[in-house]
């Protein structure tokens, strides 16, 4: 809300035009999830954990025990693994929602007349869709980061987040990054 008002200022009140709305959405979205990527990190942890075999059982009792033994294990920066695409699939969520929400609430409410309830539903949908297609790529990279794990010999699946963006492009192609978009993008739409 900040960052709207000091976009409207800037332009004397008057409405902001879609590139101002998607810098307000990828600002916002970089500044959250910097925050909140240690968070993002203890959940992607806790998911994978039933997913390893019981003698790489972390057994993760909370959130915050899992950052407990993160820190512990893997030093206090490890708290940030994966931070560089949790940022940018935030920014590309948050300027996807942000941006088309508004965008279509204008174009709704003064093209075609729409009353509330249906300008809301609508400017959802479209907001949702975007959403979901901005961030998904980042979203799958980011969570295959996460959860990685060293195999016996102490190697990593990938070096970084190109590594396996790439690997992931040449195995799965495309379409594997978009992995759950109609559940992403519906889930999108009731925010």
């Amino acid at each position: 809300m900040i960052l709207t008002n000091k976009a409207i200022e800037a332009n004397d009140g008057k409405p902001r035009p879609l590139y101002q709305k998607a810098l307000c959405g990828l600002t916002a979205g970089a500044i959250g999830a910097c925050f909140g990527s240690p968070a993002d990190l203890a959940l992607i942890r806790m998911q994978a954990d039933a997913t390893l075999p019981a003698a790489q059982l972390p057994h993760y009792t909370n959130a915050f025990h899992a950052l407990y033994r993160i820190v512990a294990d893997e030093g206090v920066l490890s708290l940030w693994k994966g931070a560089g695409p949790t940022v940018v699939g935030a920014m590309a969520l948050n300027m996807g929602m942000l941006a088309s929400y508004d965008q279509s609430v204008e174009f709704f409410k003064d093209n075609l007349g729409f009353g509330e309830g249906a300008t809301i539903l609508g400017a959802s949908s479209v907001s949702g869709f975007f959403a979901a297609a901005y961030s998904l790529p980042f979203d799958y990279v980011k969570t295959q980061i996460q959860k990685m794990q060293p195999d016996a010999e102490g190697k990593y699946p990938y070096t970084g987040s190109v590594d396996c963006a790439m690997k992931t492009l040449k195995a799965g192609g495309p379409l594997k990054f978009y992995t759950g978009f109609i559940v992403s993008g519906s889930r999108l739409m009731s925010w």
